[in-house]
């Protein structure tokens, strides 16, 4: 049945395509600090340990809001690690050392380059597909990452 909300339906299809490109970036970041939770080695190793853990279970409410922000708009969440690695703007992160700050740094630069995306996109949304409610959503996202980010760069000082 289609989705009849106000919303063109090619704008529908923008917006499904880019929230999909989100899916895959937070899909990214998810491995990426599931990565950190895993690996991370050091002095600092068990708080470091449970910092990420809590910034993975985060991010896996981020990932469910996206795919039903996409389904509620009547297309199909991507849900394959081809498909994620084809829409993603992330790239997997490679280290030598497995140390709480490498990781950090890294997780960081992903948090930025979501939010710096986002922020780009938010007025898109609603000004030229036409879509205030998912320009709100990902408004909430963007905070959210901001956030995550502050915690991450407060170990680094």
């Amino acid at each position: 049945m289609k989705t009849a909300i106000g919303i063109a339906p090619k704008n529908l299809s923008e917006v499904a395509h880019s929230l999909n490109e989100l899916l895959a970036d937070e899909h990214v970041l998810y491995i990426q600090t599931r990565n950190a939770h895993w690996n991370v080695e050091g002095p600092d190793f068990l708080t470091k340990h449970k910092f990420f853990e809590e910034q993975y279970h985060q991010i896996e409410a981020i990932i469910d809001d996206v795919a039903e922000r996409v389904r509620t708009l009547g297309h199909y969440a991507e849900a394959t690690l081809a498909g994620f690695l084809q829409l993603t703007h992330l790239t997997e992160a490679t280290r030598e050392k497995n140390d709480s700050e490498g990781f950090i740094k890294s997780l960081l630069a992903s948090h930025e380059a979501i939010i710096i995306h986002l922020r780009e996109n938010i007025d898109k949304y609603e000004k030229e597909w036409k879509d205030a409610g998912t320009s709100d959503f990902i408004t909430g996202l963007m905070e959210t990452h901001e956030k995550m980010a502050w915690m991450l760069r407060a170990h680094l000082k």
